[in-house]
């Protein structure tokens, strides 16, 4: 029953703060340097959730099973890592909807495949995130999403069976893990899915069109 539930995790990108505008950037100052043209926002929005293997794919039409992948991804980190707190912010609603969960006595965490690197100084940023009980990062499990074992380190830290938690995420990695961890799990349809997503496939237990639907989703569930 969705009342034994103590605690919301979410997703970071695309679910909790638009990180877009910088991972784009990141990706076409590699193409400028290069002598290439500029490509318009647009094409790398609906992929930002990918991070570099999204951002180079439409940049320079390369996968991480190409050689260079892994040489352009530094130089992608790099970049993003110069101007990463310049332009994220979170999305409208976040911060409301985070003092209403703690004012219900919800406990709360982010869950993310961003590396520690750019997770932690990015958490610290902002001042609506001090109060997360669990902050756990790609590289903090020897595994990352989809695979459940970073939403039972969330758990863990909160002190929560897994049972207990509701997952909030803008991919279907998210959904996938979420469900393979035995939670709850919620689709925020307003983040990075792209125009060929379809939510409705992931089987999620819910979809959000904004941060803030997420309080009327718990109530009436």
């Amino acid at each position: 029953m969705i009342s034994n539930v103590q605690a919301v995790l979410f997703d970071l990108d695309g679910t909790l703060v638009d990180s877009a505008p910088e991972l784009g950037a990141a990706a076409d100052k590699m193409r400028t340097d290069r002598g290439l043209p500029s490509l318009p926002f647009e094409r790398y929005r609906p992929l930002a959730g990918a991070g570099a293997r999204g951002m180079l794919g439409i940049a320079f039409d390369i996968t991480p099973h190409s050689p260079e992948f892994i040489s352009m991804r530094e130089e992608f980190f790099v970049n993003y890592e110069a101007t990463m707190l310049l332009n994220t912010h979170v999305f409208e609603g976040v911060v409301d909807l985070i003092g209403a969960l703690r004012r219900q006595g919800f406990s709360w965490g982010i869950v993310t495949n961003k590396s520690k690197r750019f997770t932690e100084p990015l958490v610290r940023s902002i001042p609506a995130f001090s109060s997360a009980g669990a902050v756990v990062s790609g590289d903090t499990t020897a595994h990352a999403k989809p695979h459940p074992e970073p939403l039972f380190e969330a758990a863990r830290r909160l002190g929560l069976e897994p049972a207990r938690c509701i997952y909030v995420g803008d991919d279907e990695r998210d959904i996938v893990a979420g469900r393979a961890a035995g939670m709850r799990t919620v689709a925020a349809t307003y983040g990075y899915m792209g125009a060929q997503a379809d939510a409705s496939l992931w089987q999620a237990d819910g979809a959000i069109e904004s941060p803030i639907e997420l309080l009327q989703w718990l109530n009436q569930a």
